[in-house]
């Protein structure tokens, strides 16, 4: 289907819906005048446009969860996001390593390594305004969550950089300044437990304080046969938060948070499930279900990541119609890498001898990964009679460096590969296989309006804005191979030096058909940094990429306002994609132009030429069937397509491949949805409380380029496997209100995976490995006690 026919028809459907509707809420209010108990929604608060708004009055694709929704799915940290909550997120660990978090919205984000100091993603996550830098600590458990905002399609104009997808804005509780205290305690199976305890302390001196403290652990799933190592699948995660805020005038306000965080993982385990090729070792290899128990013991350590911040945040209202803001922020983090999830990596044979003896095998990949950053915003927020604008500045700087080293952990003793013994671990003596370091700047002025002409009866809504950013990466690729680089025989670190600069602009027309229907069409642009690829051997720069798009959508509250329906459908261009492609051992330097050879197998880094095309539709709808009873569903088709593309760079033979290979959409699946049910019932002086939530997706894509190919004409001779379709069900029962003293109780009972549901997720193929694949956790329960004063 053609993108326009795509947009005409979808817009047809929409008019429609909402004139129905529309005569039907009509209709509905006079037959309910009387009606005085009718239930309604709660009205939902964000923030996306940088001041307080209802969600219905917000033109803009978002979907949010509130503090009881993450409750009810048992969110612990955004890694918990993965089972498909709002379906145009995505949210799943890099490979086997969940300290580190892939975070795509409609199928933007990541395509590929997102973890290196001179690489961003295409989704900016932040916490109560301040922008989190990198993949690396998003997966530290949350504190005091009052929603979590998910900003759907470009958001260039007021988030910047980072955001051609979308972004992710979660908002902290504040202080209260009155006395109350939550005390939570809970365990469940593979050993789970959870603590948390939340203080707030009586206003003093015009000062709130609030204490925030989470402890969360869970054993592995899939158990290590060496039982001195970790097993795969288990995490520690703790952490605590001190808020505090200060309001000297009833017109001012100063804000002051630190948090300080840990999360300690293991990874993934890889299994292999259809074996490939080349022959097998006789240790158990081949795992076509989900293991509860990996085939070979390896070495396993948890991944550990520390993270802590400042943030230093000044609201200040010089009149009632003009505010200023001030969010100061400075963050730290390390993240160390631990992964033998491929663990099963050298258990085939392809040496001519057929003999197993002396073959290492359970490669463990160690890296070390550092980074502080600075940021400061300020923000002018006003309204007059007809216009509501904000505009600011923002500047931010971070710092990165990071090593890697890869080293077998294991080695066959016989010439079946039915014996074998550990190497030492000394991983000081290993080689470090590269190391660089990055300083990154960004500036950026913005600016955004809203007028509301007299003409129409305040109906119509016109906002205009825009967002320049400059761009600056400095750094080195420092060692490859334990040395440092050599490039045509000249030794020496690799510079990048890099400027770019960028433009996003937003036009937003929304209308109001009534107090309750209102549409929007919209057109905004985001960008994801460039930067440069340091599995490369030269580090040379490649440019930032960006999504423009068209949206049209609808905000539609019916049936007396017991049910709400919010839709949309865009269309959009992917320019300038950065795509990695395989170069072995030959390369031409981009400054010569003259042939140089490797000691590895490069990865290099292009901006694909040709544009992608973007395209896709959402609904989100909530249902107030009666008080006790409340119904939400979310469907999201997002679609990527990329066009097939030239591997630009030489291969071992010194050729260039000059037929383009197809590139498939990853980490999105096409289809995804999500339902979900509450109710709540009075009961003997306390309250029931039941959640049930289904979660699926037709699955996706983990690798964007097919296995094999033929090496003239490049036709596809083994395509990538995509991953499989799933549904996921959650669920919570729990009796609440509990009078204890001065306080109440609350007894819950919960399960992720309910019905123990099993599919692959992440399926990659090699011609001689077979096929290795992730599958989803089993199901987990647990019950919990939580004490409110």
């Amino acid at each position: 289907m053609k993108l326009s026919n795509f947009l005409a028809s979808t817009s047809t459907i929409a008019i429609s819906l909402m004139a129905s509707q529309a005569a039907y809420a009509q209709t509905a209010q006079t037959a309910a005048a009387d009606t005085t108990s009718a239930p309604e929604l709660e009205i939902v608060v964000v923030t996306a446009q940088k001041r307080t708004e209802n969600l219905q009055d917000t033109p803009i694709s978002i979907s949010v969860l509130s503090a009881q929704a993450l409750e009810n799915r048992g969110v612990k940290s955004l890694v918990d996001l993965g089972d498909g909550a709002i379906p145009s997120l995505k949210v799943a660990p890099f490979f086997s390593r969940p300290g580190a978090l892939i975070m795509n919205v409609r199928g933007i984000g990541v395509l590929s390594d997102s973890n290196q100091p001179a690489r961003d993603q295409g989704v900016g996550v932040y916490v109560d305004g301040v922008y989190l830098g990198r993949p690396q600590g998003l997966g530290t458990a949350l504190y005091d969550i009052e929603s979590i905002e998910v900003l759907k399609g470009p958001q260039g104009t007021l988030f910047g950089r980072n955001t051609e997808g979308g972004a992710v804005n979660i908002v902290s509780r504040k202080p209260s300044g009155k006395f109350k205290m939550t005390a939570l305690a809970g365990a469940g199976n593979f050993g789970s437990y959870k603590s948390e305890l939340r203080v707030d302390l009586p206003k003093f001196a015009n000062i709130s304080i609030k204490l925030d403290g989470v402890i969360t652990a869970r054993d592995g799933w899939v158990e290590n046969p060496l039982v001195s190592a970790e097993d795969f699948g288990g995490y520690k995660k703790r952490g605590y938060r001190v808020a505090a805020l200060w309001e000297p005038m009833a017109n001012l306000s100063v804000d002051y948070a630190y948090d300080n965080g840990y999360d300690a993982t293991t990874t993934l385990y890889l299994q292999l499930t259809e074996p490939g090729t080349a022959r097998l070792a006789a240790v158990p290899t081949v795992q076509a279900k989900r293991a509860k128990v990996a085939g070979v013991g390896v070495p396993q350590q948890e991944s550990i990541g520390k993270t802590w911040g400042h943030r230093l945040g000044m609201d200040w209202n010089i009149t009632d119609n003009l505010r200023l803001k001030s969010i100061t922020s400075y963050r730290d983090l390390s993240q160390g890498q631990y992964d033998n999830g491929n663990a099963q990596s050298g258990l085939f044979l392809i040496q001519a001898s057929g003999v197993f003896t002396g073959q290492g095998f359970a490669r463990y990949s160690l890296a070390k990964f550092t980074q502080d950053q600075f940021s400061q915003e300020v923000q002018v927020i006003g309204e007059t009679e007809r216009l509501k604008y904000v505009g600011g500045v923002l500047f931010y700087e971070e710092n990165v460096e990071d090593n890697a080293q890869a080293f077998n952990t294991a080695q066959f003793t016989d010439a079946t590969g039915s014996a074998f013994t550990y190497l030492s671990l000394n991983y000081a003596a290993q080689r470090i296989d590269r190391a660089s370091r990055v300083k990154t700047t960004s500036k950026g002025v913005f600016g955004q309006a809203t007028y509301n002409p007299a003409f129409l009866g305040d109906k119509l809504h016109i906002t205009l804005g825009g967002r320049y950013t400059q761009d600056k990466k400095e750094g080195s690729l420092f060692t490859v191979n334990g040395a440092l680089p050599v490039v045509n025989g000249v030794s020496g670190a690799r510079a990048l030096n890099k400027t770019w600069d960028r433009f996003d602009p937003l036009v937003n027309v929304s209308y109001d058909l009534s107090d309750d229907i209102m549409v929007y069409v919209k057109h905004s642009s985001g960008y994801k940094s460039g930067g440069a690829n340091s599995r490369s051997l030269f580090y040379s720069p490649f440019n930032p990429e960006a999504v423009s798009m068209e949206e049209i959508g609808a905000k539609i509250e019916f049936f007396n306002r017991r049910a709400r329906l919010n839709l949309a459908a865009y269309t959009g261009t992917y320019e300038d994609i950065q795509l990695d492609f395989s170069a072995q051992y030959a390369q031409v330097d981009p400054v010569t132009g003259n042939l140089l050879t490797t000691l590895r197998t490069t990865t290099e880094t292009t901006n694909a030429p040709g544009d992608g095309k973007l395209r896709g539709f959402e609904a989100d709808l909530s249902f107030a069937a009666t008080e006790q009873l409340t119904f939400n569903a979310s469907y999201a088709y997002n679609k990527v397509e990329i066009p097939a593309t030239v591997n630009p760079f030489r291969q071992s033979n010194g050729q260039l491949i000059t037929v383009p290979i197809p590139i498939y959409q990853v980490y999105t699946p096409e289809s995804s949805g999500s339902v979900s049910a509450d109710y709540e019932q009075p009961f003997m002086g306390a309250t029931i409380q039941a959640h049930l939530d289904a979660n699926f997706s037709d699955g996706f894509y983990a690798n964007y380029t097919d296995v094999a190919y033929d090496p003239v004409t490049r036709a596809v001779t083994v395509r990538q496997p995509k991953g499989e379709s799933s549904m996921i069900v959650n669920g919570r029962i729990a009796l609440t209100d509990i009078a204890v003293g001065d306080g109440v109780a609350t007894f819950s009972l919960w399960s992720r995976n309910l019905l123990d549901e099993e599919h692959i997720f992440y399926k990659s193929r090699s011609v001689l490995g077979g096929v290795n694949a992730f599958f989803n956790e089993p199901r987990t329960i647990g019950f919990e006690v939580k004490l409110k004063m």
